[in-house]
């Protein structure tokens, strides 16, 4: 296992960065590290350039790019993933204590 995904398994929620799917530790191994910036060596500790996808959405953002560079004749700078599953955890966990 690469270096950069035992820590960003540690890091992060074991769920999808794409379609919010969460991961079991027994199925850990269809959850992959996608490099934001597309650079395979830029891997800081803190984990800013990595965000964790399914092999699905993982495919699906590779095969994006690669789409792109074929139509547009250049080349794609990859983008980070604007869904954010837990951009409202604060507010669901205030009406789940709330609810007890």
């Amino acid at each position: 296992m690469d270096p950069y995904r035992e820590k960003a398994l540690k890091l992060y929620p074991h769920v999808c960065g794409r379609c919010a799917r969460e991961f079991p530790f027994s199925r850990l191994k269809e959850l992959t590290v996608h490099h934001k910036d597309g650079n395979h060596d830029n891997n800081p500790m803190d984990g800013s350039n990595w965000e964790l996808l399914c092999i699905y959405c993982h495919e699906n953002e590779h095969a994006k790019m690669i789409d792109s560079a074929a139509g547009g004749g250049g080349t794609v700078k990859a983008q980070p993933g604007t869904f954010n599953p837990f951009a409202d955890l604060a507010e669901r966990m205030k009406k789940k204590g709330e609810a007890k």
